[in-house]
């Protein structure tokens, strides 16, 4: 006999994960679609920046990971092309951390263990019919197509590249960031408080990323300690770099009868504020709630529903891709004209504290 669900996710990363388990606090019943399970030929360099709004939510869902593998950030400092420079502080700030650098693989075990022990989620092959089907299979999704829901996109010409290294100095829970000559090169703490692991995100032009990824590991470590000078200490790199082509894109809605997407499926933006997984965290909490708080006449499916959810979220959504879009225009521009403007900008916001100290709560996910 077939099986019934109220909701089926099609897509088991993180965003897919959290909102399964969001749902099933709400006791319905959920179909989970996971990919083939695929042999990982090289180890996972990725990691997140996540806000405190998001580290709130998965330590309620009792899968945020250890102190290891969830890196508070106390400081971060970003230089400019022309000697322009802003600290941010999260004391200053009266935050408990700017940001955690959190593993990825940790955090999507504890979420798939979450999963699997929850008796209102059943992990599935193939996609199931319900009431309603969440599309959460990031920006390549083809599931989107099934929906008619129409995609556009502006390609950046950069790919970001992701590494890990380990330094011979303690990172002291810095993170840094420089932007040089188009490129954006950061550097995240990793390996909890007192660790020296780095985790590199490196945006650069398409073709200047393979040849990068491709230099021996010793011409790799030098490259990027060309950017970042002695600030780092020596870097030695631990695996192999990975990169992934950078674009902005958005759908034009986001939902429709019996169906809703969210996360990358939804949007996608520049990693420079390190805002992407934040932004599809908070998706599926907005969703979750808005289903929560339906009318009990109203069905999971209903679209004027989901058009509550997607009112909510393309505002926010909206403004982070402006902000990340605008700085990544500005720091494309090459010659001394711009550097100069830019630089001339960021050394007058780095003497503004109240502007400083709002930025920073508003980064971290605390509003007011």
């Amino acid at each position: 006999m077939t099986k019934t669900f109220d909701v089926c996710i099609r897509g088991d990363g993180v965003v897919g994960r959290t909102l399964a388990l969001l749902l099933a606090k709400e006791r319905l019943r959920m179909a989970l679609v996971t990919a083939p399970a695929q042999t990982a030929a090289v180890q996972d360099v990725r990691a997140y920046a996540l806000n405190s709004s998001s580290k709130k939510m998965l330590d309620t869902l009792r899968v945020w990971p250890s102190a290891d593998l969830a890196t508070p950030v106390s400081t971060m400092r970003v230089w400019g092309d022309d000697g322009g420079t802003v600290d941010f502080d999260a004391a200053g700030a009266g935050q408990e951390a700017l940001a955690w650098i959190v593993d990825v693989p940790a955090l999507e075990k504890n979420l798939l263990d979450a999963c699997r022990f929850q008796s209102q989620i059943e992990i599935v092959s193939e996609p199931a019919s319900a009431a309603l089907s969440v599309i959460c299979e990031g920006q390549k999704s083809s599931s989107r197509t099934e929906v008619d829901a129409q995609w556009s996109r502006k390609s950046y010409a950069q790919k970001a590249i992701a590494a890990r290294f380990v330094s011979s100095v303690p990172h002291a829970g810095a993170a840094r960031q420089w932007f040089a000559g188009g490129d954006i090169l950061g550097l995240l703490p990793m390996g909890g408080a007192g660790g020296n692991s780095m985790a590199l995100v490196w945006s650069v032009a398409d073709d200047r990323a393979d040849t990068l990824r491709n230099l021996p590991p010793a011409e790799f470590c030098a490259a990027v300690m060309a950017v970042c000078g002695e600030q780092v200490g020596q870097l030695e790199l631990t695996g192999e770099p990975a990169t992934w082509s950078l674009a902005l894109s958005k759908a034009e809605h986001w939902v429709g009868p019996g169906w809703a997407l969210a996360g990358d499926a939804a949007h996608t933006v520049h990693p420079l504020a390190g805002q992407g997984l934040n932004l599809g965290l908070a998706d599926a909490a907005c969703l979750a709630s808005v289903l929560a708080g339906r009318e009990y006449w109203r069905g999971l499916g209903d679209e004027k529903l989901l058009r509550r959810y997607e009112r909510a979220r393309k505002a926010e959504v909206a403004a982070v891709s402006a902000v990340t879009d605008g700085l990544q225009s500005l720091f494309a521009q090459t010659g001394a004209p711009w550097q100069s403007v830019r630089n001339w900008g960021m050394n007058g916001f780095a003497a503004s504290t109240p502007l400083k100290n709002w930025l920073t709560r508003r980064a971290a996910g605390v509003s007011g």
